[in-house]
């Protein structure tokens, strides 16, 4: 039966990497995937585990508590992501990301290089490196008419941007896992992966400037008054709000010791609040617009963003986490880890230095440019007991967020500047996979060293 599951979970995952060429959406085989796993579970009445950490066993446990535990921590990062998606929506429903533009003054390429990379890296940081990507390449194509040009541009955004969500507890839906998941904390997160995560934004950066891509200046005039002039008065406020809403989740955290989605919906009602207001005040200036007044009574800021959240993201979500918690209540995933720290001894829980250990992590950095990241970091949290804030995880989360960079399909930075740009699989593999490699390699060594020299202190 185990054979049975096995096969399973991998024709879904087969089908969920090869998502553009199938042309099926990855939210469908998830989905499928999870309800067939706990299904066989069910019918065949397999026995479930719960993984006792602290003593690094298997204890037995029922179907239904497992199930509701596994639905509660996912419950836990869907609430969160809801969360955050629609303070970005009402951000961009009032134009705030306009207010963006406005930096954007120069016509020299290098310059344009760092600025994108920058805001890409802090912006990633703040509302996820996704939203990021599309924030910047929109504005990039108002900036930089030549389409040549454009595409490195694009393809540095994905780097920095990727770079930028791995340090940061709320930059990256992997890095969020950990985080909701009690395996990192904020403070440490960011004490041991910012300065890798700065060298694997900065490296490629300096490479690029040697390209003659970046070299001169571009030749569209600059509408300066146009992008630094937000369509709403309230744009600017509003970015600022909705980014300061979500930077004080972590606060709210460890000052309550509450879960973060609660920080989170108590940052959205204090944004949905300010945005109902708001758009009282936008509707309530002539009373000429009495008509369009009576339509945004039904059809409000918080309403209008909310319809425009990504749900198929979070269905996916919902399957591979669920499925992944199939093969963690079976103990296969538990199992899996203990057959490799017997064949890999430096793999285990006491190999925080050892090079096998940093060796199997890289590995699935690179990994996860190939395949979703969000499954491989699941299993990784299946797989190894290992305690808060232990180095692994905090090199796991640089690895998983970074290392998609790598190909164009690697992210959803990446695939979301894909289909934005149109760019194509061998082009971005030839022109920025060495770009992000190099940036990837560079973090890594350096969060090693940093690493030994914390633990050595």
């Amino acid at each position: 039966m185990e054979t049975i599951i096995i096969i399973v979970f991998l024709a879904g995952y087969l089908a969920i990497t090869l998502e553009h060429n199938l042309k099926i959406d990855k939210l469908i085989p998830a989905l499928a995937m999870m309800a067939i796993l706990w299904a066989i579970i069910a019918l065949a009445h397999l026995p479930v585990f719960e993984v006792n950490t602290d003593l690094k066993e298997l204890e037995p446990s029922h179907i239904d508590e497992m199930l509701l535990h596994h639905l509660g921590k996912t419950a836990e990062i869907i609430v969160f992501l809801l969360g955050a998606m629609t303070i970005v929506e009402i951000i961009d429903y009032f134009d705030g990301f306009a207010t963006i533009k406005g930096y954007i003054r120069t016509r020299k390429k290098s310059k344009l290089l760092w600025l994108f990379s920058i805001l890409a890296f802090i912006l990633s940081a703040i509302i996820d490196n996704l939203t990021a990507t599309i924030v910047l390449v929109t504005i990039l194509q108002k900036v930089i008419k030549e389409r040549e040009v454009r595409l490195w541009f694009a393809g540095m955004i994905i780097i920095a941007a990727n770079a930028g969500g791995a340090w940061s507890p709320i930059g990256d839906v992997t890095t969020t896992m950990l985080w909701i998941g009690n395996k990192v904390s904020a403070l440490q997160l960011i004490k041991f992966v910012l300065i890798p995560s700065i060298v694997c934004m900065v490296l490629p950066v300096l490479v690029a400037l040697r390209y003659k891509a970046f070299k001169g200046n571009i030749k569209a005039e600059l509408e300066d008054k146009e992008m630094a002039k937000s369509q709403s008065p309230f744009g600017a406020t509003m970015l600022y709000l909705g980014l300061g809403s979500i930077v004080f989740v972590p606060f709210f955290k460890t000052i309550t010791h509450l879960p973060p989605y609660v920080g989170m919906m108590l940052s959205l009602a204090v944004v949905a609040a300010f945005a109902e207001i708001y758009t009282s005040a936008k509707f309530s200036i002539s009373s000429v617009d009495s008509a369009e007044s009576q339509e945004g009574a039904h059809h409000s800021a918080v309403h209008a963003s909310l319809s425009k959240i990504e749900l198929p993201s979070i269905l996916f979500f919902l399957g591979i986490l669920l499925a992944v918690a199939a093969l963690e209540s079976l103990g296969m995933l538990f199992h899996f880890a203990g057959t490799l720290d017997s064949t890999m001894p430096f793999l285990g829980t006491e190999a925080i230095n050892g090079s096998v250990s940093d060796l199997v992590i890289l590995l699935l950095g690179v990994g996860s440019a190939v395949i979703d990241n969000v499954p491989l970091v699941a299993a990784s949290m299946g797989m190894f007991s290992i305690p808060l804030d232990d180095s692994v995880w905090h090199f796991i989360a640089y690895s998983a967020g970074t290392g998609g960079s790598m190909l164009i399909i690697g992210s959803a930075a990446g695939v979301v500047a894909m289909g934005m740009e149109k760019i194509d699989f061998f082009w971005y593999l030839k022109k920025i996979a060495v770009l992000a490699f190099i940036g990837f390699i560079g973090g890594a060594a350096v969060f090693i060293l940093i690493r030994n020299l914390l633990l050595n202190a």
